[in-house]
């Protein structure tokens, strides 16, 4: 469970009883049939929103099918009700298991797409099952009537009961949701929302999480769509896979907040009803009034909320509000870190490496190998392939040819998480940061990546922040961090980790002279407690203070190696990256 998550569960558990015990209060005094089912779908759609929002909102996996769970939910209720008489206090469960059956159906082959491609795709699956199911004679199914044992079988002649019935699904599925968005579940899904490849770099196996959150949210919209057919009484493929059900859960979503517990609630709580109430009055005068109204939503949000209504709300009343630093946990809690012991074998040793792009060798045979204990600075002209070179090392790029091998172990044709967990850490050049995350669980995401536990993990975060001196920032959101504070918080991701070694990409890009002495005396000190360091730099008076060896790289191929003094007096360097003023200057 992440730091403050009892607080906020427990707040948010308080609302959540508060909010249910008046809706059902509300609802008792209602007697017209027709505005007590509102009362009922409320919490239903409600329901789906939320399902939706664990893939979309939190992992940032925009689906526009989701109607493909809610419909699944919905037809085996009804198929197992009329084939088998199984009740649905039963037949809800099953079209829970059957909805996250579906979704590694679904996911397995779709995860492989990215961006508009995996939205477009999702699409795709409930339109398939609707003209399958219309295919197989199945246009319109009724729920039978049990009038002997009505209750066994969901069926209420006071609509009331069902609100209640709809309101504990709703109860069942928010806490779902508080426990995700509290979780090392909800930061992982945010991490990979935010910044996939940062997550993946700080060992986040962004896959398998996604699936997970597909899994949960075809469970969860099952559900919804299993009550959804008890109440309707009346199943139709039209009405459960159609088009408009799949914008439901996207709607209400977007205009009550994405990425929030609430989000789905309060989109829920003023759309639907003014949907269903402009449907009944101008239905027969404006067919299809409810899509008017969702589309007028959407375009209302995203001109005065982009973020949603709660997120909106939240901002204005919290502006300039910090939260108070939560105090460091025991010293004892603390994991010891085991940086790299001395030894004659090489950290890392690196072999006629290459990688090319159609014609052009951006890497071509490089070798080198990086000593514990050692900084290594990786030098040379733009475009010389220094972050290629990384990129390849840590699983972004495949090489095509050569070896990496870390402690005698083969790094190359790994993912970018598996690098990670062998120990490997990375920055980038453009800082990769979580930014409406706070600073600590910017770091908290490595050390969950490491597979450390929660309590452990946050230590990691608390003593990695102290070992780059922001600590005292850990309650600050990222995207209001400066570039130096944001160059040491990846520094400070990365060590959360525990990493054996660490690849640093312009670290100190962007920094004036005071800003890099500051981060310069940050990774002098890590190299004095036994970090390995490969670090790429233009900043050539900081270099010849930290690093211990250079590699010089020019249009993909190594031109020197050696001590730095060494290295900036050769003359092909100079020539090909430092010029004579740089060597003038060091002479003088």
């Amino acid at each position: 469970m992440r730091q403050g998550a009892s607080t906020r569960l427990r707040r948010d558990g308080i609302v959540l009883a508060a909010v249910s015990i008046l809706y059902l209060a509300i609802s008792a005094f209602v007697t017209n049939s027709y505005y007590q089912l509102i009362l009922t779908l409320v919490p239903i759609w409600a329901v789906f929103g939320a399902s939706w929002n664990i893939l979309s909102g939190y992992g940032g996996q925009l689906s526009f099918g989701h109607a493909s769970f809610f419909g699944i939910g919905a037809y085996t209720v009804t198929l197992a009700l009329v084939y088998w008489n199984l009740t649905p206090w039963l037949g809800i469960p099953l079209g829970m298991l059957m909805g996250a059956i579906a979704a590694v159906i679904i996911g397995t082959p779709t995860f492989r797409l990215r961006g508009h491609y995996f939205a477009l795709s999702m699409l795709a699956y409930p339109l398939a099952i609707l003209y399958l199911l219309q295919y197989l004679g199945f246009q319109e199914m009724s729920l039978p009537m049990h009038r002997d044992h009505p209750i066994a079988y969901l069926e209420f002649t006071d609509q009331r009961l069902y609100t209640l019935v709809a309101t504990l699904l709703l109860v069942a599925g928010i806490l779902a949701c508080m426990f995700v968005e509290n979780s090392r579940f909800g930061l992982a899904l945010l991490a990979i929302r935010q910044n996939e490849l940062a997550a993946e770099a700080a060992g986040i196996n962004a896959r398998q999480w996604k699936m997970r959150a597909l899994i949960t949210s075809g469970i969860i919209a099952a559900a919804a769509g299993g009550l959804y057919a008890c109440v309707l009484l009346v199943v139709t493929p039209d009405s459960v896979f159609g088009l408009l059900v799949s914008a439901q859960p996207v709607v209400v979503t977007l205009f009550g907040g994405v990425a929030s517990v609430w989000g789905p609630v309060i989109g829920a709580a003023i759309l639907v009803p003014l949907a269903e109430s402009l449907n009944a009055q101008l239905g027969n005068i404006v067919p299809g009034i409810q899509g008017v109204v969702y589309g007028a939503a959407i375009i209302v949000i995203i001109l005065a909320a982009p973020d949603g209504l709660y997120w909106t709300i939240r901002d204005r009343w919290l502006r300039g509000a910090m939260p108070a630093l939560p105090p460091p946990l025991p010293a004892a809690a603390v994991p010891t870190r085991t940086y790299s012991e001395v030894t004659s074998m090489p950290l890392l040793q690196v072999g006629n490496l290459s990688r090319s792009f159609g014609g052009l060798r951006a890497v071509s045979q490089v070798s080198f190998a990086i000593q514990p204990r050692e900084i290594l600075g990786i030098i040379g002209p733009n475009g010389a392939g220094k972050t290629t070179l990384f990129n390849v090392l840590n699983g972004v790029l495949a090489a095509d040819e050569g070896s990496a091998l870390l402690a005698g172990e083969q790094m190359l044709g790994r993912k970018v998480y598996q690098v990670c967990r062998m120990g490997v850490g990375r920055t980038f050049q453009v800082v990769r940061s979580f930014p409406r995350l706070p600073l600590l669980d910017n770091v908290v995401v490595g050390a969950y990546g490491a597979g450390l536990p929660d309590r452990a993990a946050v230590a990691a975060a608390e003593h990695a922040l102290h070992q780059v001196g922001m600590l005292q920032l850990a309650t600050r959101q990222a995207g209001q961090l400066t570039n130096k504070q944001l160059r040491l918080m990846e520094l400070a991701r990365a060590l959360a980790g525990q990493p054996r070694l660490l690849l640093l990409d312009e670290t100190l890009a962007g920094l004036g002279r005071d800003e890099c002495d500051e981060v310069l005396d940050v990774l002098a000190t890590l190299r004095d407690e036994g970090m390995t360091i490969a670090i790429i730099e233009h900043t050539m008076h900081a270099m010849m203070r930290l690093a211990d060896r250079f590699v010089v790289l020019d249009h993909g191929a190594v031109l020197a190696t050696g001590l730095p003094r060494d290295v900036v007096e050769d003359r092909a360097v100079i020539e090909a990256y430092l010029g004579k003023k740089f060597l003038a200057r060091q002479n003088a």
